[in-house]
C-alpha cells in the first residue's frame, strides 16, 4: 500500500479516492490501538468513538501531507499524525480540570526539588514528606493526576525569549535527512536526558516503563507480571512520567 501511495505522489501528487479508502481500512487497527492506549489514562466520560473519528482525520491528513522524498515510512508518519490529532482534540475538550493540572505541576515541582536536593531518585515517602502528605494521601494524589501523564513532546520542547514555542519536534521526526546541527544536538540531548532519567529510576519504575512502552503491554498485563494491582501500576507509571517531565522541562527551557 505504501508503494502505491509513493507512486501516486511522485507521478501526479493526487491520491485516488479508492486508494485513500484502502489506506484508511488498512490502518484502522492502528487507530484503534492508539486510541485504546491513550484511553487507559482518560476519564470514563470521554467518547472513544469520537477519538477514533479524530484519528481517522489525522490519518487522512497524513495521506495528504506525506512526502515520499523524505526517508520515513508512511506508517511511522501516520502514527505521529494520528496521535497528534487525538491529543489536539483532547486539549480542545479541556477534559482535565484546572485543579488537576495544578496538582500535577505541584507534583512535578516536588519531584524536581527533592531529587535536585538529594542528587538521586526520590522515594514516594521523601516526596510525600516534602508535600506534607501521608503516604496514602500521596497515592490518592497520584491517582487524581494520572491522566496528565499523557506526554506530548510538542508541549515541552521549550520556549523562546518572547514566550512562544520554538522549533517543532514533528519537523525533526519527519525529516530524518535534516542537516540542521542545532536540531540534531537538541534531539541528541533530549534522548540522552530521557535515557539518563530512565536509568536513575527505581527498578520497578524502570520495569513498568519498559513493559508499557517497549513491550506494548497494558496496565493490567503489567500488574499480572509484577503481582500488583492495575491501580498500583498506574501510580508507578505516573510517578515515572512526572520525573521525566520535570527533567525534560529543566533541560529544554534553559
Amino acid at each position: 500500500m505504501e508503494t502505491q501511495l509513493r507512486q501516486a505522489k511522485e507521478k501526479t501528487g493526487e491520491i485516488p479516492s479508492n486508494l485513500k479508502e484502502q489506506i484508511v481500512l488498512e490502518h484502522t487497527p492502528l487507530i484503534r490501538y492508539i486510541v485504546n492506549r491513550i484511553a487507559v489514562r482518560l476519564p470514563s466520560h470521554i467518547d472513544l468513538d469520537d477519538l477514533h473519528n479524530t484519528g481517522v482525520i489525522g490519518l487522512m491528513d497524513a495521506i495528504e501531507k506525506y512526502d515520499p522524498e523524505k526517508n520515513c515510512k508512511f506508517k511511522t508518519y501516520a502514527e505521529f499524525r494520528i496521535k497528534g490529532a487525538i491529543l489536539d482534540q483532547l486539549r480542545s475538550l479541556d477534559w482535565v480540570p484546572r485543579s488537576v493540572r495544578q496538582k500535577s505541576r505541584r507534583l512535578e515541582r516536588a519531584y524536581g526539588e527533592v531529587e535536585q536536593r538529594l542528587g538521586r531518585s526520590a522515594s514516594e515517602e521523601e516526596v510525600a514528606d516534602s508535600l506534607g502528605l501521608q503516604i496514602d494521601k500521596f497515592h490518592e494524589l497520584l491517582n487524581q493526576v494520572r491522566g496528565i501523564s499523557l506526554v506530548n513532546l510538542e508541549e515541552i520542547r521549550g520556549s523562546g525569549q518572547d514566550g512562544d514555542r520554538t522549533g517543532s519536534f514533528a519537523d525533526i521526526v519527519e525529516d530524518v535527512n535534516s542537516e540542521n546541527p542545532f536540531s540534531a544536538f537538541k534531539l541528541h540531548e533530549m534522548k540522552q536526558v530521557i535515557a539518563d532519567t530512565i536509568g536513575t529510576l527505581p527498578e520497578k519504575e524502570r520495569l513498568v516503563i519498559s513493559l508499557y512502552y517497549y513491550e506494548d503491554l497494558n496496565m493490567k498485563e503489567i500488574g499480572n507480571i509484577l503481582g500488583i494491582t492495575e491501580s498500583r501500576v498506574c501510580q508507578i507509571h505516573t510517578k515515572s512520567v512526572l520525573r521525566l517531565r520535570s527533567k525534560l522541562k529543566s533541560v529544554l527551557d534553559r
